[in-house]
């Protein structure tokens, strides 16, 4: 589904370049020096600092532009996929985010650092936007529904710790193309009242959710894989594992990714299982999903940088559910097809 986190995982825009402010520096070599002494950064990771700004440095506009666009697309996905109209995170993803974007200009046109509220959003990297996701009511479902999704997400501390509504995650280590990250966020349950469909199932309790996940690029492909803890709700177990290829021609930039889904009884017991109780009061056959592969995911998107802070992005992705997902009574229809358009503001 189109997702964070979740999602997260690339959209936005840091239409901005390297400023000469009190702050910034002039060269690689001095922004080494800045970043080491900045106190909030663990003295483990200084030399995974010191590589970050060398290659911020070296890039050029278009290349960081490109860098953050992709890195927030999940976290929009995730906020679409935050919302009870839709059940599963997109490449986010997740998260699955490429996290060499270099140190942004200001908006005005003399090149200074804007100041007051403005100038923090800045530095902070804050999104924010607002579109609408069609999909499906619930993962399985063969009726379909329209609703608006709010977006705002902010990076800290030179880009390793991030926020956007599907949660937080923090880049525990990244070097060259290669970033583990930890995260942590909400999972949103499902409703019987979603669906006439899901009547006499029960409610799946929204939960929280902690979880890791590890990137790696090449070139204009990213390969990602993650895994994330259920606590509450369902209480299972859930893995992604993807690729995604990212193209940037003049104001536009072009994804395609794959991505893969795989849950643990515990989870695929709560969406997609049917005990004898839910039998007899939904009228559903029973059925106990197992723990496997539950779907696979297919996404293409197109986004347009209207100026140097607005964005617009169009968004479609093909999801097929595979093993007892598919199987299982619950499930109405095995093709998901979900759209989503955006319009976000770049601080």
């Amino acid at each position: 589904m189109l997702t964070p986190a979740a999602i997260c995982c690339r959209t936005a825009g840091d239409l901005r370049e390297r400023t000469a402010d009190t702050r910034s520096v002039s060269s690689p070599a001095s922004a080494e020096t800045s970043l080491n002494k900045t106190k909030f950064i663990p003295k483990p990771f200084s030399r995974t600092f010191r590589a970050v700004a060398a290659r911020r440095g070296k890039q050029t506009s278009q290349e960081r532009t490109l860098s953050f666009m992709i890195r927030n697309t999940g976290l929009v996905i995730v906020s679409a996929l935050a919302m009870p109209l839709a059940t599963s995170n997109m490449a986010e993803a997740a998260d699955a985010d490429a996290y060499s974007a270099g140190e942004p200009m200001a908006p005005g046109s003399d090149g200074e650092r804007p100041s007051g509220w403005r100038g923090k959003f800045h530095d902070w990297d804050v999104v924010v936007g607002a579109g609408a996701i069609y999909g499906p009511k619930f993962e399985g479902s063969k009726d379909f529904k329209v609703m608006p999704v709010p977006f705002i997400s902010a990076t800290f501390f030179n880009d390793y710790v991030h926020l956007g509504p599907g949660g937080v995650s923090v880049d525990l280590y990244k070097v060259e193309n290669f970033k583990v990250s930890a995260r942590g966020g909400i999972e949103f349950g499902r409703d019987e009242d979603d669906s006439s469909h899901l009547e006499g199932l029960g409610d799946i309790d929204d939960a929280g959710v902690v979880g890791a996940a590890i990137s790696y690029e090449l070139g204009p492909i990213e390969l990602s894989a993650g895994i994330d803890k259920i606590i509450g709700g369902s209480d299972g177990l859930t893995g992604k594992f993807g690729a995604e290829y990212s193209h940037f021609a003049g104001r536009f930039i072009f994804s395609a990714g794959a991505s893969a889904t795989w849950a643990d009884g515990k989870y695929m017991r709560s969406y997609f299982g049917v005990t004898p109780l839910q039998s007899a009061r939904s009228g559903l056959d029973e059925f106990d999903a197992g723990a496997g592969f539950k779907r696979v995911d297919l996404s293409a998107s197109v986004t347009y940088m209207a100026s140097e802070h607005w964005f617009i992005r169009g968004q479609a992705e093909l999801g097929i559910l595979t093993g007892d997902a598919r199987k299982s009574p619950v499930s109405q229809k095995d093709i998901q097809p979900s759209m989503m358009m955006f319009v976000g503001y770049k601080f």
